[in-house]
C-alpha cells in the first residue's frame, strides 16, 4: 500500500524519526493506526453502553429512580458523617 500524507505529516514523521523516538516512518504510521484503532474500540464500547442505558431507561419507574437517588444520598451522608 502506498499512502500520501502531505508535507506537514511527512515533516512531522521525519522529525520523530530524527529524534530517535521511532526507528522508521513505518513505525510511526503503525503507532498512529494502533491509536486510531484503540480510540475506535473505546468509542464503540461507549456507544454500546449508551444504547444499553437508553434501552434500560424506560424500564425504571419514577419511584424507583427516586428511591435509588435517596439511597445514594443517604449512603454519601453516612460516609461523610
Amino acid at each position: 500500500m502506498n499512502v500520501s500524507v502531505g508535507k506537514h505529516w511527512e515533516e512531522f514523521i521525519d522529525s520523530l524519526v530524527k529524534q530517535g523516538r521511532y526507528a522508521s516512518a513505518t513505525e510511526v504510521m503503525r503507532e498512529g493506526l494502533r491509536l486510531v484503532e484503540e480510540r475506535e474500540a473505546k468509542l464503540k464500547a461507549l456507544r454500546e453502553t449508551i444504547e444499553a442505558s437508553l434501552a434500560e431507561a424506560g424500564e425504571l419507574t419514577d419511584e424507583q429512580v427516586a428511591a435509588e437517588l435517596r439511597a445514594h444520598v443517604e449512603a454519601r451522608r453516612a460516609r461523610s458523617a
